[in-house]
């Protein structure tokens, strides 16, 4: 996948497809490209993150384990296709944070990936790019958060 096709996917994603052109070419400038086989692990839980993902095809399961005293077990708080989201949001605050799920290829899955730190140091340097960017992920949070609660209420 050359700069073009990394730019091609941060312009679908949930992300960054709202920022001009301009500010897109800088960010992959950011990333590289990675391949999961199904059933591979991006990262797992309680791993020290730091890199965010895109995905640029297949689709990634998010699991969490969770441990509520009687109530014990595993659940599936997303399924994430194209142009979606994951990774180490905690790194765009400039903290390092353990990541509270797994993240699993269910078929063969490429992602963009980047350092979290970069793209912050960017962020700091364009403080309207920064906060398209935040404003993004808060709605992302939101909408991640209901769902751990939603998968939670099912155990």
């Amino acid at each position: 996948m050359d700069k073009s096709e990394i730019v091609h996917v941060l312009e679908e994603s949930e992300i960054f497809g709202a920022l001009d052109k301009r500010d897109i070419q800088k960010i992959a400038g950011l990333c590289k490209v990675l391949t999961f086989e199904p059933g591979e692990y991006v990262f797992r839980q309680g791993d020290l993150g730091e890199d965010l993902y895109v995905i640029a095809e297949g689709r990634m399961l998010l699991e969490r384990s969770v441990d509520l005293g009687s109530r014990k077990g595993s659940v599936v708080t997303g399924f994430l296709g194209k142009g979606r989201v994951f990774g180490c949001w905690s790194s765009l605050l400039g903290e390092p944070h353990d990541l509270m799920s797994s993240a699993t290829s269910s078929k063969r899955t490429k992602v963009v990936m980047m350092k979290g730190a970069g793209l912050r140091e960017m962020m700091l340097r364009d403080r309207d790019l920064g906060f398209s960017i935040l404003q993004r992920l808060c709605f992302l949070l939101r909408d991640r958060i209901r769902g751990v609660y939603t998968a939670m209420e099912k155990i």
